[in-house]
């Protein structure tokens, strides 16, 4: 599990045009968000509230990519339908879930599956974790995440 102070883990994810994104390599500040599927109602609403706060994140310099294990051509989909502004990427096989510590066992309705669990977690611009939110619940979670960015 990812501490405070931990660097962003050593992962590629597929962004939306088929391209790998070295998340290691990248330059804070960043956020990045796990989600389970898109176009669900939770993940969606979670890319919607993503999306109304991009530009205030934008201004904060601030880098916003969710990841879920949903298909390139899934996400573009996803993206047109709800005109979203957050980029989000592809990881099928959940080397980033399991290298962030989102990749476990889940129980819906009784039964007993893997999966990922929607999380984010905010880096600062030395690529150092600044805050983590787990088992996240999507009502008010972006407005936590914009308060933590402004803290920066």
């Amino acid at each position: 599990m990812m501490k405070q102070g931990d660097h962003i883990p050593k992962a590629q994810v597929t962004d939306m045009d088929g391209q790998l994104l070295d998340l290691a390599g990248m330059a804070g500040p960043l956020v990045v968000y796990f989600y389970p599927k898109d176009d669900t109602s939770g993940c969606t609403r979670e890319a919607q509230d993503f999306t109304a706060v991009a530009p205030d994140l934008a201004m904060a310099g601030v880098r916003v990519i969710g990841i879920s294990p949903d298909s390139p051509a899934s996400h573009a989909k996803f993206t047109a339908k709800h005109a979203l502004a957050v980029e989000l990427a592809s990881d099928p096989d959940h080397a980033a879930a399991e290298a962030f510590g989102v990749w476990g066992e889940k129980k819906l309705y009784g039964r007993t599956y893997m999966g990922v669990e929607r999380a984010t977690f905010l880096f600062g611009a030395d690529g150092q974790l600044v805050q983590a939110w787990r088992k996240v619940r999507v009502p008010g979670h972006v407005d936590a995440v914009l308060a933590a960015v402004r803290a920066l």
